[in-house]
């Protein structure tokens, strides 16, 4: 099939439609960013604790952030609620019916242990949750989900070392490790020497880089620490030698608008520069990042994305298959997803 020239028969009208139902992987999700206010109430509820506001919608208001740092800020405040394993399996299978039910076929979950072993929560508790969720969403639900490890840059290699380590029994539950928290005054390089032992354990390699950081983080992040994949890199754009070495070694985005817009990388929506950087032939991706804070999962991002920049039915089509494509899934499963998408098109036309 060459699914190109019957997508452009699809009318304005239908792309809501599409944008909801079409087969898509998510690559870009923090796992505790998905804890929704009431699930946040209930679990502090069963565990004996409370939330410092007074109600799920006075918890909503204070989701207002000026920069990264606010928004983090308040992140982790949440966490407090996750005490043992299954409000870590709680947390991923309400985020994982939600994934099925936006047609997400795939989902590659970002997790930190070092969050949650400052609370005194074990890592082993942490990655039990997790996996056992992951494993039952398979079975019950039809999506795969992987987890990929993230350190937390404002802390140091040392912990990032320390983290990894207490994964360690875990391997064989993790497809990766990433690099998130805050990143201006970071630079990916600080942690070159846990990367290359996660990359010799056999392990993917991603981390956040270009987000409020600037271009030369994503640089350092792709010759320092190596890595397969860069998370948000929209300030790539400012730097044209950057963006040709992206697009010729086909290293994916996984982009997530609405979190840009509400952390304030971008003023609008319509001010994101998603359309340029697939003009540019980038492997840009569309994802959730922390959906509970910033007023959207993957298919909220997807139908006011399109609608703010006016993109088409064929950005549809070139965003799901960057999805697949950028996934750590083996090839043939690829390919079979592929197919798939081809399907859900030539059906829809």
């Amino acid at each position: 099939m060459n699914p190109m020239k019957p997508i452009q028969s699809i009318s304005p009208e239908r792309l809501p439609e599409l944008l909801r139902r079409m087969p898509k992987a998510e690559l870009h999700m923090h796992i505790e960013g998905s804890l929704e206010p009431e699930l946040m109430f209930a679990l502090a509820a069963r565990n004996g604790l409370t939330v410092p506001y007074d109600d799920v919608e006075a918890l909503r208001r204070a989701y207002v952030f000026g920069n990264l740092q606010e928004f983090l800020d308040i992140y982790h405040a949440g966490t407090m609620v996750l005490r043992c394993e299954q409000d870590f399996y709680d947390m991923t299978w309400a985020y994982l019916q939600r994934a099925a039910a936006d047609h997400v076929l795939h989902t590659e979950i970002f997790f930190d242990t070092q969050t949650h072993t400052g609370h005194g929560v074990s890592a082993d508790v942490v990655i039990s949750g997790l996996h056992r969720a992951c494993v039952d969403a398979q079975a019950q639900l039809g999506i795969s989900a992987s987890l990929i490890l993230c350190f937390l840059r404002h802390l140091s290699e040392a912990e990032a070392f320390e983290a990894l380590e207490q994964a360690m029994p875990h391997l064989d539950k993790l497809v990766g490790v990433g690099l998130a928290s805050s990143e201006l005054g970071h630079p990916p390089e600080k942690f070159a020497r846990v990367f290359a032992k996660a990359r010799g354990l056999g392990l993917h390699l991603v981390a956040h880089a270009g987000e409020e950081g600037p271009p030369a983080y994503i640089w350092s992040a792709l010759d320092a620490l190596k890595v397969e994949r860069i998370d948000h890199g929209v300030q790539a754009m400012k730097d044209a030698a950057l963006v040709a070495r992206l697009v010729k070694d086909k290293i994916p985005l996984t982009v997530c608008p609405l979190s840009n817009l509400k952390l304030r990388v971008f003023p609008q929506l319509a001010q994101h520069n998603l359309v340029q950087m697939l003009d540019a032939g980038l492997v840009a991706t569309v994802n959730s990042d922390d959906p509970a804070y910033f007023g959207g999962y993957v298919n909220e991002n997807f139908t006011q994305t399109f609608a703010a920049l006016q993109l088409t039915a064929q950005h549809a089509y070139q965003l799901a298959l960057n999805s697949f494509e950028a996934s750590f899934l083996d090839a043939s499963v690829k390919l079979a997803y592929r197919h798939r998408l081809n399907e859900f098109f030539e059906t829809f036309v």
